[in-house]
């Protein structure tokens, strides 16, 4: 599958994840801020509050589905959700070039400038 089409879905329809696929997101996303912040000292007291508030987990379950990195992560999530949820995932295309435009309610596109207002 396409890069973009895989970001596209990530992004635009993520309310179609499961409860276990949001929880290891959230993980990943605040794992990641707390080692991109450079503040050592602080990270320990915040990844104690992270976890408090289920912001993180120590589930092992929720965190075996980030083993693979985070792409393929991207990618397992957004295969289950177009072989479980496709009816429900609309690809914006534009109606001269037929590529991914950069969002769902875009009305033009980012490849070919069409302008379809």
């Amino acid at each position: 599958m396409q890069q973009e089409k895989i970001d596209y879905v990530f992004e635009y329809f993520r309310n179609l994840m499961t409860e276990q696929e949001a929880k290891a997101w959230r993980h990943y996303s605040s794992e990641y801020k707390l080692t991109h912040r450079g503040e050592k000292v602080a990270n320990e007291s915040r990844r104690k509050l992270y976890l408090k508030n289920g912001w993180m987990t120590e589930d092992a379950e929720i965190t075996k589905l980030l083993d693979n990195g985070i792409d393929t992560f991207k990618e397992n999530v957004v295969s289950r959700i177009l072989n479980q949820c496709s009816e429900k995932v609309y690809f914006n295309l534009c109606p001269n070039c037929n590529k991914l435009a950069r969002t769902p309610l875009a009305k033009q596109c980012r490849h070919c400038g069409h302008d379809w207002h």
